[in-house]
């Protein structure tokens, strides 16, 4: 159904929408709430802890409004009974035509400003006695453009009685286990009446997911042909010698994962293998020992990574331990006429081995001989996009790599097309990160010691979880702490870094922090993965408690990274109980695998995997917060599904159409 279909959406609002991904009426209802406010009950101001987010009735004796600050400032002076709290509105100045003197609701942060009363930041606002918008429980989308809540929250209301919502689980399991039908679950999720509406619904919708998304891997798994067409000449004693080049020992694990690929590369069947291990386990060296039994026996390997940056600084590994080689960097930077000489020599056979980004998936990149694929960084590459590269040699052996830890369990569940190789040991010379919990009161002394470490030549990382700031001031901006730590550290050459800049920039940018250009980096995640920068001592991430501890776990490790003693501050925007007992995972524990099971515990199935752990599925339900629980339900009813009684035909194509990243894989 299309979106102009539904009232109010006009052209503009459909391309609004269009930016989310969000193209039917049926996409609109996948366009799951990030968040929820919860306006069932009503709490005094002087009742509430510093960063709790509250509902609160007030009356508003005056309203002040200064234009000439550099972010223009409203504040109102409120009272409940004898206590006098204020309001402030930072770049709101709309806010002091509205606002007069009455009873309010007012929605938002508390803060205590230490000795200086309560206030609260940026809040929602009406006024009292009116049919209220500030009540019940009320979904908060992710928005785009023009698109406000208020639209949002209308087109999906249209879209819930509009939309079909079919399951695919057989009916016969459906009635077996007492399935509730799906499109209630849909309305439970974007209409909830109580906080078990949003768990139950939650739990339905990724039930469905999870086992469309596992049926679909049975069909990859159990459906291809992997006999083996490429044969290794390289004898152990051979890859040997080659692992003699690193002036280093390999690790137990490193050791057991190089048997693992010589085992793979040598027996009747091609190489379908995930190795993954924490950060700075040695994974790359492992993939070298690969990429050297193909070249020794006269193929050519392909090695691709999610960024120019990492895709160059692998091509400069490869150079130094394969000299006798012809190895070559392709991205998307790469210049015209460099391009067209490394894709003829791709074809021809002159480079042996080529590292790059997704253009070496291009289809003018052919290759002479191609017989082995590493992809570093997996989860920033689908399934398809790994098929369509090893497809361009002839019965491709592949290697995948993930710095993110996830337990065994979900491994085998999520990569079903993949054998597993697991490092969990790292070098002995590596030194341990030391992580801190940094209340804001000591914030002054940090910005003072990134000084100092500035003037000593060491680097440091400031990394965001948003571009721009929100409407309640609670989440720190990477725009906002750019300008910010510009007047706090005098001095100090900052460069700001995120993911709306183009590609170039920002390879720019990484590559002058890696030369030293600069002392301090201000970023969103987007410096998550793979970027090696030896001075990079300190890792500062603000609201610290908005991140997966898996992917904070992954920040930790951009640094650390030379034989430097390392350091990362965790800054909390909400200092919950919750959010302190999940940063103390971090803070506590150095083993990602550790960090992964806590992790699923303590979050869920949802946010745990989302995009990350799936190339580009189940991104749609990475906002559900559900158990894991529900992760194995969903497996054990697809392997009831595929026990023999079931149209398994059917279901294939199904999880086909509604997984498209894995199209070319099922269907071939």
């Amino acid at each position: 159904m299309q979106l102009t279909s539904l009232k109010y959406i006009s052209d503009k609002r459909e391309k609004d929408l269009n930016k989310l991904n969000i193209f039917t009426a049926e996409d609109l209802l996948r366009h799951f709430p990030r968040d929820y406010l919860d306006l069932t009950h009503v709490t005094p101001v002087k009742d509430a802890y510093h960063n709790d987010v509250i509902l609160t009735a007030c009356e508003v004796v005056g309203v002040e409004f200064n234009r000439y600050t550099k972010r223009p400032v409203v504040k109102a002076l409120c009272r409940q009974g004898n206590y006098i709290f204020s309001a402030v509105w930072f770049n709101q100045p709309y806010v002091a035509q509205r606002l007069e003197a009455g009873e309010y609701l007012f929605y938002g942060r508390v803060q205590n400003k230490y000795g200086l009363g309560c206030q609260m930041v940026n809040p929602s606002f009406e006024k009292a006695g009116k049919s209220s918008r500030l009540q019940g429980i009320i979904p908060v989308y992710s928005l785009s453009g023009s698109l406000t809540q208020g639209v949002v929250r209308q087109a999906v209301r249209q879209a819930l009685e509009k939309v079909d919502c079919p399951s695919y689980i057989p009916q016969t399991l459906q009635k077996k286990y007492g399935l509730a039908p799906l499109k209630e679950a849909y309305v439970k999720v974007h209409a909830p009446r109580s906080q078990s509406d949003i768990k139950n619904g939650s739990e339905r919708i990724a039930l469905e997911e999870y086992f469309l998304l596992i049926s679909a891997f049975k069909v990859i798994k159990g459906g291809r042909d992997d006999a083996r067409m490429n044969n290794y000449s390289v004898t152990r004693a051979g890859l040997e010698d080659f692992i003699s080049r690193f002036p280093f020992e390999f690790t137990a694990g490193q050791k057991q994962a190089v048997e693992d690929v010589y085992n793979n590369l040598r027996s009747p069947h091609k190489m379908n293998r995930l190795l993954q291990g924490d950060v700075g386990c040695g994974k790359t060296a492992v993939a070298l020992a690969g990429i050297f039994m193909a070249v020794k026996s006269g193929y050519q390997a392909a090695m691709v990574a999610p960024t120019e940056v990492l895709a160059r600084q692998n091509a400069a590994l490869i150079q130094k331990y394969f000299p006798e080689y012809s190895v070559r960097a392709l991205t998307g930077s790469t210049p015209a006429a460099e391009k067209r000489e490394i894709k003829r020599g791709l074809a021809t056979g002159g480079v042996d081995i080529v590292c790059g980004t997704h253009a070496v998936m291009q289809e003018d990149v052919l290759f002479k001989n191609l017989s082995l694929v590493v992809c570093d960084e997996q989860h920033r590459f689908g399934v398809a996009q790994r098929s369509s590269l090893s497809q361009k040699g002839d019965g491709c052996d592949v290697l995948v790599m993930s710095a993110t830890p996830i337990p065994r369990t979900l491994s085998l569940i999520f990569y079903g097309d993949l054998d597993i190789t697991t490092i969990k040991d790292k070098p002995k010379s590596r030194l341990p990160v030391s992580t801190s919990i940094i209340p804001e009161r000591k914030y002054a002394d940090m910005y003072r010691y990134v000084a100092e470490q500035a003037r000593q030549g060491l680097q440091t990382y400031f990394v965001c979880p948003k571009i721009e700031g929100d409407e309640e001031g609670t989440v720190m901006s990477v725009t906002e702490l750019y300008e910010d730590l510009q007047g706090k550290m005098p001095g100090v050459r900052i460069a700001l870094l995120h993911g709306k800049m183009k590609d170039k920039q920002k390879n720019d940018i990484m590559q002058a922090f890696k030369n030293k250009e600069y002392d301090c980096l201000v970023s969103t995640t987007v410096i998550e993965v793979g970027v090696d920068v030896p001075d990079a001592t300190t890792m500062i991430i603000y609201n610290a408690e908005r991140f997966g501890l898996s992917q904070l776990h992954q920040l930790r490790g951009r640094v650390g990274r030379g034989d430097k003693k390392s350091y990362c501050f965790l800054l909390m925007g909400a200092d919950t109980d919750e959010a302190r007992a999940r940063l103390g995972v971090i803070k506590n524990s150095a083993d990602g695998f550790e960090i992964a099971e806590a992790d699923l515990k303590l979050r869920g199935g949802g946010d745990f995997m989302g995009t990350r752990q799936s190339g580009r599925v189940l991104s749609e339900i990475k906002n559900l917060k559900f158990p894991v629980e529900t992760i194995f339900m969903a497996k054990a009813l697809s392997d009831e599904a595929f026990s023999g009684a079931f149209d398994v035909k059917l279901l294939s194509r199904i999880a086909a159409e509604k997984y498209e990243s894995l199209k070319n894989v099922i269907l071939n």
